[in-house]
């Protein structure tokens, strides 16, 4: 390739980058909005938080639904990451799972008027389900998997019943100022420790 070919090549890589981190940048700015006025935020209060005009917005998502499905599957692609990355830098697997989950939280109680939108006809809204447990499932798995590996967990609980179990527990937090969810789940995360379980069975002995 000659030189004005490479610089062409380069070119379109870096605008490539560019829309990319663009796309996310809004996204996030949604996911803002979306936490404070729920998923009906005005499209102009979305592209002020995203430096652009509300033209651009529409460009990427013509449809609202097109953008809170976006935002959907932005929020559970960069938990799906979280967990990974933070075995690498935690001190302990189970450090890492409780950090997880964390974020899981986050997810589950921040999402504004989602739920509701997800239980509409809308098609659109129908495999994000599947979705979500297809990412993050095999992820709070390897979490798991790590800190049992480890001998800090118990090895009967299986990711799926932890996550409705969490679920379940983030149930009405936001709408509920006197419910601290995350408090609970954190006591949840504490109890699954192998020592914890080991002394709860020495003590009925």
């Amino acid at each position: 390739m000659n030189d004005s070919g490479e610089g062409a090549g380069r070119a379109a890589q870096s605008k490539r980058s560019d829309a990319r981190r663009n796309k996310e940048t809004l996204l996030e700015a949604a996911a803002a909005a979306f936490i404070t006025s729920g998923v009906e935020a005005p499209v102009r209060d979305i592209a002020a938080r995203a430096g652009v005009g509300v033209g651009t917005i529409y460009r990427h998502f013509p449809a609202r639904a097109d953008l809170i499905i976006a935002v959907y599957r932005h929020q559970v692609e960069s938990l799906a990451e979280a967990g990974p990355a933070l075995l690498k830098t935690s001190t302990t697997p189970h450090a890492a799972l409780g950090q997880w989950i964390d974020l899981f939280v986050d997810f589950l109680v921040t999402k504004h008027g989602l739920a509701g939108v997800l239980k509409s006809d809308n098609a659109s809204f129908d495999a994000l389900h599947a979705y979500f447990l297809d990412r993050l499932v095999p992820v709070c798995t390897q979490l798991l998997e790590a800190a049992e590996a480890a001998g800090e967990i118990r090895s009967d609980l299986q990711a799926y019943q932890l996550m409705r179990g969490v679920g379940n527990l983030c149930i009405g937090a936001e709408s509920d100022p006197r419910y601290d969810a995350r408090r609970l789940v954190q006591l949840l995360i504490t109890g699954l420790r192998a020592d914890h379980t080991d002394h709860r069975s020495s003590s009925r002995g």
